[in-house]
């Protein structure tokens, strides 16, 4: 005799393949964690290692972030129009390891140019597609929480990935960067097949509620750019992050150029902690492990408090990071600095996406709405490194980690004087108790 399955069996039975697709996606994040910035830290002190000067460093990272910068709101609108959104994410990844490889054999500025472009407009494409994934696995309800677990996996893969590199940098040197992020690649690969097409709403990946599929408003183009001027919150948002990126970008690749950069004797300990690439490791894990924690704390307090409070914690640490960086020169204030890194980024990633998911929610637009807030923001993070390099070629390393931290305050204003948009309650906020 056959026995029919009940409601509350037949809910426990679909419900178990989507779980397996969301733990993919957290494998997704955990992998992708070293590959979708391509070298990041780790590109000015390969680079200082070729004789190429701290200026010249930035003017390249500049030419790739504005390559991303430019690409980030048609990719957006791509991601909210596409239902290949793994595909988006595996070329990517596959586009970054390339360019990056590339990198070991020709170091002439052109190549490096080139390589830095594609690398900045594959990281444009990825961000949006993960957000689409996230948003299409567990809805406008599971949002907070599942941004906090996406966050602190990809903050673990960055510290399992920075301390490989550190050791493999220390022993074989910098071309083994290299290929561990290729094997790290082949891993967000492997994660992205796991997760089945069929749990992914491709609606509410762009932010339709249920109510679209009878309007058909589901059938609407993204608006791509336009969304940006259309909401005063999301102009907000995008001005608040373009100076916090502004001030932020240059911040860390910079630590390491003043390390690779420096006369101290090293024996000892100070071997280890002036190896460049051991101390560009050292700065990552120690971020990476703080913004594990933070990341989940921010889903908690985005569910209680709103989202408001805890982008202003962000924006905060950064003007003390710049202060701490600039007027202690010692290679030991590598932790406070990075713990402060931990403390914005880790809170920045739950915060951004599920600002913008709320602003945008109903319009089917939430991926283009992110692309423009990541293309402004994209503008300062582009900038930054030329004018890092700059100052720091000028006036020393001590003038521009304090420049970077004072771009930050005008950010802190800026957030704090429009802050009523922004205050939601708990009741307000998708997925609070």
């Amino acid at each position: 005799m056959t026995i029919a399955a009940t409601g509350p069996d037949i809910a426990a039975a679909t419900q178990e393949p989507r779980a397996r697709s969301v733990r993919a996606l957290s494998a997704v994040n955990f992998f992708l964690a070293d590959v979708r910035d391509g070298l990041g830290p780790f590109l000015g002190i390969f680079l200082i290692g070729q004789g190429w000067a701290p200026d010249t460093i930035g003017y390249v990272m500049t030419i790739g972030g504005i390559a991303g910068m430019l690409a980030t709101t048609p990719l957006g609108a791509l991601a909210d129009a596409t239902t290949a959104k793994r595909f988006m994410v595996g070329f990517c990844a596959v586009l970054v390891i390339v360019a990056s490889l590339a990198m070991l054999f020709f170091t002439s500025f052109p190549l490096v140019a080139a390589s830095q472009v594609a690398t900045g407009v594959a990281g444009a494409a990825i961000g949006p597609a993960i957000a689409g994934l996230t948003l299409g696995l567990v809805g406008q309800t599971g949002l907070a929480h599942q941004l906090g677990r996406n966050e602190a996996w990809n903050h673990g893969g960055n510290v399992v990935a920075a301390v490989l590199s550190g050791v493999l940098g220390y022993m074989f040197g910098l071309p083994a960067v290299f290929l561990l992020m290729t094997a790290l690649a082949v891993g967000s690969l492997v994660s992205l097949s796991m997760i089945d097409p069929a749990d992914i709403d491709h609606r509410a990946a762009r932010g339709l509620d249920a109510k679209d599929k009878e309007t058909g408003a589901g059938q609407e183009k993204p608006e791509g750019f336009l969304a940006l001027f259309k909401s005063k919150r999301l102009l907000i948002l995008a001005g608040s992050m373009m100076l916090f990126h502004f001030g932020n970008a240059a911040m860390l690749p910079l630590l390491g150029q003043r390390v690779a950069s420096s006369t101290i004797d090293r024996d000892g300990l100070m071997a280890i902690l002036f190896d460049p690439a051991a101390y560009t490791a050292i700065t990552i894990i120690i971020a990476q492990a703080t913004m594990i924690p933070l990341a989940l704390l921010a889903a908690r307090v985005a569910q209680k408090r709103g989202y408001f409070i805890v982008l202003l914690a962000a924006l905060i640490a950064l003007p003390i990071r710049g202060l701490l960086a600039g007027l202690w020169d010692n290679p030991y204030a590598v932790i406070p600095v990075q713990m402060l890194d931990g403390v914005g980024a880790g809170l920045l990633g739950v915060a951004v996406p599920g600002l913008v998911a709320q602003i945008m929610r109903g319009t089917g637009r939430v991926n283009a709405g992110l692309g423009a807030v990541m293309t402004v923001q994209g503008v300062g993070a582009s900038l930054s490194p030329s004018l890092a390099g700059y100052i720091a070629a000028q006036y020393g390393f001590t003038a521009a980690f304090v420049s970077l931290g004072a771009i930050a305050v005008p950010a802190l204003l800026l957030w704090i004087w429009f802050g009523a948009r922004f205050r939601e309650t708990a009741q307000s906020v998708p997925g609070a108790a």
